[in-house]
């Protein structure tokens, strides 16, 4: 079965600390997680997804809808397929 790929770029500071931990209680068998400090790592993405602010989360290849404009939302991150297998 495919995994679901969850990327978290985070600036490494505690205001994202939050999103990592619910990206990863959400997380199921079937995601790999991915996070990216972006004082590390990660940089060359930022543009390819075009994120604007962190933390930010994109789910397989998508930069989640709650992290266009506001920060990561639980909700958003679930319709973006967070937790469920890929079908």
């Amino acid at each position: 079965m495919a995994k679901r790929q969850v990327e978290v770029f985070t600036a490494g500071c505690p205001v994202c600390e939050p999103t990592v931990k619910l990206v990863q209680d959400l997380a199921c068998s079937n995601c790999e997680v991915i996070v990216y400090n972006l004082s590390k790592e990660g940089t060359d993405k930022v543009q390819q997804y075009e994120i604007k602010t962190v933390p930010a989360v994109v789910v397989d290849g998508r930069l989640a809808a709650c992290c266009d404009t506001r920060g990561p939302d639980e909700e958003q991150l679930r319709a973006a397929g967070l937790g469920q297998p890929i079908t």
